[in-house]
């Protein structure tokens, strides 16, 4: 009895949505909006962190990053006291592979920003990172093309490159530069390998598509290393079973020592981790979100008015049919629930357009920039709860007031 009457209120309630096209839309254009609104940041929101987590997962959990600035918030020291620190050299970096016994890979690696040329192509301020041999056992990548350089070319300063899809792109188009030689800074470099394409991440990070990685030994020939701004890192990996922070306090003992430091003075080097990154924003993440709700509350909240509104409409053109229904021995469950239906109905398909309308928004995207950017299936849900739960709310009142209607008034209201 339950569900047949349940499939005749759906059957009124979808021959009234029919029957009404114009006002149908305009009772799906506000719950439409709204759920576009809230999942479309959501799904932004869900790429940015998938984006930020895959690129703090190729920097490594148990590997500490030594910089001269650190990656989060120092709340000890000024910016005007870090800037007067020395750059990392490749003295501590010796100083890290001679004295440390929880180190399993130590790698020294140096950015900057240099032209590639090849004959009239060129790649203007493209990142050039020279790197020690260790690199490509610390820093996760993969390789499409080609190789990564030996030991025998990393210790002999050998002038070869891998360079990213993107800087691929610039100076070859589509041909093949496996083998080609290209200009570095006015040093001429053969290619031994191109990066797999990565993509953009969250938060504009392009990953390896535009590095252009060389020999360390090689990058001295044009790279100044007592530049007291240069960009340079020392990679730190711990041996299998070793704590990350019993790492780091060791580290931190040997570079201490490395730089004559006395007990009492600060240490002028920062030691950096990838949960930094994921520390700093978390916070971001959740204002986000909650900015996410309360766009799209407001969204929602109009459209559940409206909803309200065209219900209150219906009922009372169905006066008579509910006075009818009533005589003819209808409950008021079956009125109930019969309005109640058509209210559940518009709004989720006013979510479902929503959710289609993102849908095709991330399909346009992902064509145009390459973002790697889906709409989830948790998404998809959420949407289809909080408009079926929009619909309820919006519903109840004029449902529940058609149920109550006294079936004489109601059948002589036409009159």
């Amino acid at each position: 009895m339950f569900f047949r009457l349940l499939k005749e209120g759906f059957v009124f309630a979808f021959n009234s949505v029919i029957v009404n096209k114009l006002r149908t839309f305009l009772s799906l254009f506000g719950i439409t909006i709204g759920i576009f609104s809230i999942i479309s940041v959501f799904t932004v929101l869900d790429w940015m962190e998938k984006s930020i987590h895959d690129s703090i997962s190729s920097l490594g959990d148990n590997v500490i990053y030594v910089n001269k600035w650190p990656w989060g918030l120092n709340t000890h020291l000024q910016w005007w006291d870090i800037i007067k620190f020395p750059v990392v050299s490749k003295d501590d970096y010796q100083a890290v592979l001679n004295r440390s016994t929880k180190t399993a890979l130590a790698c020294f690696t140096v950015r900057q920003r240099e032209q590639i040329k090849y004959r009239k192509n060129h790649a203007s301020d493209a990142n050039v990172w020279a790197v020690t041999s260790e690199f490509d056992n610390i820093r996760s990548f993969e390789i499409e093309k080609g190789r990564y350089f030996s030991p025998e070319e990393s210790s002999s300063g050998k002038n070869v490159a891998i360079i990213g899809s993107v800087i691929a792109e610039k100076l070859f188009d589509k041909g093949d530069p496996l083998g080609k030689q290209i200009t570095i800074s006015g040093k001429r470099t053969n290619i031994i390998g191109v990066f797999k394409k990565e993509g953009k991440g969250g938060i504009g990070d392009s990953g390896m598509d535009e590095q252009t990685v060389i020999p360390l030994n090689f990058g001295k020939s044009f790279i100044n290393m007592r530049n007291n701004f240069l960009d340079a890192t020392l990679m730190i990996k711990s041996k299998e079973g070793v704590p990350i922070q019993e790492l780091s306090d060791e580290a931190t003992m040997i570079l201490r020592a490395a730089r004559r430091l006395r007990p009492n003075e600060v240490e002028n080097f920062s030691m950096n981790r990838a949960s930094l990154i994921s520390q700093s924003f978390s916070g971001v993440f959740a204002g986000i979100n909650i900015g996410g709700w309360v766009i799209g509350g407001f969204a929602i909240l109009v459209g559940g008015f409206g909803i309200a509104n065209i219900m209150f409409v219906s009922v009372k053109e169905r006066t008579n049919i509910i006075g009818i229904q009533k005589a003819l021995g209808a409950k008021k469950f079956f009125i109930l629930q019969q309005f109640l239906v058509e209210s559940v109905l518009l709004s989720v398909i006013g979510g479902l357009l929503g959710v289609l309308m993102i849908f095709i928004g991330t399909l346009v995207i992902n064509y145009l920039y390459e973002l790697n950017m889906y709409l989830t299936l948790s998404n998809m849900f959420l949407a289809i709860f909080i408009s079926g739960m929009i619909g309820v709310v919006a519903g109840y009142a004029p449902a529940n007031a058609a149920a109550k209607m006294n079936p004489v008034e109601a059948i002589g209201f036409s009159f």
